[in-house]
């Protein structure tokens, strides 16, 4: 395979200098965040998702602005030449282009198994009976649970299942699921907490925002940094809909109680996950999964400045910085 034509293509260069301009976006989103304090977890998903939607339409409107960009002229003036890099040989005689390369079919792989595929499969699952026997909400426990909460109410189905759980679908007339299992375990108070969360994702969707977002992400499915932002983005929207449940029903701290009972009262409070998971793969995505529920319960309990404002200074500040900088990245 000869590595320098395929980086000198439209492909291959598109694919590369998105890389490294994702790679920038999210530097300078991180040196922001911290520089001013961002902690609202709305504005810091608007942040951590340029690193996600910046880099699909960097390189082409920069060429279209600038058509000598791949001149030998310009990449001299560069802050960052990735053709220079990129041919650089590793012990072995192996470019560090063939290294890329693997980066970029890995990281497909994880979006293709790990994100692409749950979503259709939700999809496609999406006009069918959810699993186990079905049944309207109208236990009392449900009845009670809904009844404070001043809001319009999407269907609520319990499931027959003894293992607790609770989910919502996202569409156009969104539901909620939640097994017989979960009404046992859980209070009223604390089942008013799971369903107001649900809900919050229930009307959230009617806003798809976080849709569009994945719809351009996919374009990026080969580019690891876009892969970590915008998980880093999806908790965030989790934290979210926490803040809207307390806004619903008054109680962060019984939510915080909630999250522990469900997700953390049941495992090994220990970074090493189920004793049966014996993939490194598996261990890693329950220990950052852990770490974003202790994370949330941890906000929860200290509070949170429910008012926390857009600050599109800052925001409008760390994009022009990432547009320039990147400008010069090639």
């Amino acid at each position: 395979m000869d590595l320098s034509r395929f980086f000198d293509s439209y492909p291959g260069s598109y694919a590369t200098q998105a890389f490294f301009h994702s790679a920038v976006a999210g530097a300078v989103v991180e040196i922001a965040l911290k520089s001013w304090k961002i902690r609202s977890p709305s504005v810091r998903q608007k942040f951590l998702l340029l690193a996600v939607v910046f880099p699909i339409f960097s390189f082409p409107l920069f060429r279209f602005a600038n058509s000598a960009r791949t001149s030998v002229y310009f990449r001299m003036g560069t802050l960052f030449d990735s053709s220079r890099w990129l041919s650089v040989e590793l012990p072995g005689s192996i470019p560090l282009g063939v290294v890329l390369i693997i980066v970029f079919f890995m990281t497909s792989l994880v979006f293709f198994f790990q994100e692409l595929f749950p979503v259709l499969k939700h999809a496609l699952a999406s006009g069918k009976s959810a699993p186990g026997e079905l049944r309207e909400g109208e236990e009392p426990a449900v009845v009670q649970a809904l009844a404070p909460l001043p809001m319009e109410k999407p269907e609520i189905f319990v499931i027959e299942e003894d293992d607790p759980m609770i989910f919502s679908s996202t569409g156009r007339k969104g539901s909620v699921y939640l097994s017989s299992g979960l009404l046992g375990l859980l209070t009223v108070d604390q089942l008013q907490a799971a369903l107001a969360h649900e809900i919050a994702h229930v009307a959230r969707s009617r806003r798809p925002y976080m849709v569009v977002v994945f719809l351009l992400r996919i374009l990026m499915f080969f580019n690891p940094i876009v892969l970590l932002e915008f998980r880093r983005s999806v908790q965030d929207d989790e934290k979210i809909c926490d803040e809207m449940a307390v806004s619903l029903t008054g109680k962060p701290l019984v939510l915080a109680d909630t999250l522990r009972k469900l997700y953390l009262s049941q495992e090994d409070e220990g970074p090493e996950g189920p004793p049966g998971d014996a993939s490194v793969t598996g261990k890693l995505e329950e220990y950052s999964h852990k770490l974003n529920i202790q994370s949330r319960i941890s906000r929860l309990k200290k509070g949170y400045d429910p008012g926390a404002g857009g600050d599109w200074l800052a925001f409008a500040a760390t994009l022009l910085a990432i547009a320039a900088i990147n400008y010069f990245v090639v």
